[in-house]
């Protein structure tokens, strides 16, 4: 097959708009397969953005909090369409998965007690302990380069799970030690990274590595102090309008998530849970399992699981009494979405331009190399918690290991880790085999 000789015609509007509608069905497998989906489709066959581009884009993406995947989107929208190409982008990414995931949860909270259902569930749920292992391996792996870093991994490890600080208070430290550990020994938190560049050429790409920046990508301080005025105003409306109580309690506690998602979705769910479970009591950490499981199995961000939070959060506290629970849930899930992905528009439309005007190669910080190593350590301790409810269900805090050990969902787990650690298994074709497995033995026993 030939290299293309001739640049790509300038997609329209609404051309781009239908690709990124269909994105928004089919973005499964997390983060890396969406950014995988999107390469492959804006580089390789349209060629909308060149390689280079695509990966000076990412590597912004990947330091900011939020999910990069979706951010990615936002900021190659914005840079063939101007802000509503941004805007459309990044909406249409994550509103499939909102309408979906909401109807699951319904069928969830509705009809959870049947025995089918739960069948099915038994046996995601083991499946979603070595889905967390493996993603603490897998980061692991990458970011613990020597001793330092691999201590400070076990550090906030035993922060969270031996005196349950606060997520946020593990990122602060990480950071600040991150950002000493640089001036000190600059050696130990050099980033790797693993979106460098690439000397792979697809021919010639729209927005190129040697193409002039597009005239609206220009970086100008009177935009940038409009645009975050503006987002601002937008979250305080949006606050304005949520009445006292359960929604008003979300919109606060969805922001403060998004903004300390570094890491990604593993990383920021201990801190969903501290809030969700623990302090405002919207649902159990059995529903949490349960809602990581239905986020896996469905398009988008994992982050997409603050939906179902915000879901049975809003039907359990029947902010609109009991006659309408799904229009209560509905209400939650879109609340907790929309202030969850609020701050990644500001991020990428108020910050993209900078970027592009240090046009080259962005280098990770210190800091963030000190946050990453510290993620690894919070992501086992997530494994731990929800292998814990899983192989002992009727444990207690009390007495953590009382009642009966799950001896068949501990296989499960087992089977479901080596599947994706030694053969390389997708995620989904895990999950189903193993909702499989739980189905039959639910019907079994």
């Amino acid at each position: 097959m030939t290299t293309p000789t001739e640049r790509p015609a300038h997609p329209s509007f609404w051309e781009a708009f239908k690709y990124w509608l269909i994105l928004g069905f089919i973005s499964f497998g997390g983060p890396a397969g969406q950014i995988s989906i999107m390469h492959q489709e804006l580089v390789e066959k349209r060629r909308w953005i060149g390689e280079r581009r695509f990966l000076h884009a990412l590597n912004y993406c990947m330091v900011l909090p939020g999910p990069e995947a979706q951010q990615l989107a936002i900021y190659i929208g914005w840079m063939l369409h101007r802000t509503w190409g941004g805007i459309v982008a990044g909406t249409l990414f994550v509103l499939p998965s909102l309408f979906i995931l909401a109807g699951l949860t319904y069928v969830y909270l509705a009809f959870g007690h049947l025995t089918f259902v739960q069948g099915i569930f038994n046996g995601i749920k083991p499946a979603v302990v070595a889905i967390v292992v493996f993603a603490a391996w897998r980061i692991g792996s990458r970011a613990l380069k020597n001793k330092l870093l691999w201590a400070m991994a076990a550090a906030s490890f035993i922060a969270i799970f031996a005196f349950h600080v606060p997520f946020p208070y593990i990122v602060l430290a990480a950071g600040i030690l991150g950002f000493i550990g640089g001036k000190v020994w600059p050696d130990k938190f050099k980033v790797g990274g693993g979106h460098g560049a690439s000397n792979k050429t697809y021919g010639p790409a729209l927005i190129d590595d040697d193409t002039p920046s597009p005239a609206h990508t220009k970086f100008r301080l009177g935009r940038l102090v409009i645009l975050t005025g503006l987002f601002v105003a937008l979250w305080g409306a949006a606050m304005l309008l949520l009445p006292a109580g359960t929604l008003h309690d979300m919109g606060v506690f969805f922001t403060k998530a998004a903004l300390v998602t570094f890491g990604g979705a593993y990383a920021v769910l201990p801190y969903v849970y501290q809030g969700g479970v623990e302090h405002y009591q919207w649902l159990t950490g059995t529903q949490m399992i349960d809602g990581l499981a239905l986020g896996e199995t469905t398009p988008g961000p994992l982050i997409m699981v603050v939906s179902f939070v915000g879901f049975v959060g809003a039907w359990t506290k029947e902010i609109f009494g009991p006659d309408a629970l799904f229009l209560a849930g509905f209400v939650g899930a879109s609340v907790a979405t929309f202030f969850t992905f609020l701050p990644s528009f500001l991020f990428i439309l108020a910050g993209a331009p900078l970027v592009e005007a240090t046009h080259g190669d962005l280098k990770f910080t210190a800091p963030l190399t000190g946050i990453t190593a510290a993620v690894v350590g919070v992501i086992l301790n997530l494994a731990l918690f929800f292998g814990w409810h899983v192989l002992w269900p009727q444990a207690t805090e009390a007495a953590p290991f009382s009642g009966t050990f799950e001896w068949f969902y501990a296989l499960i787990s087992v089977a479901a880790f080596l599947a994706l650690w030694k053969y390389k298994m997708d995620i989904m074709k895990v999950i189903g085999a193993c909702a499989a497995v739980g189905l039959v033995y639910t019907y079994i026993i």
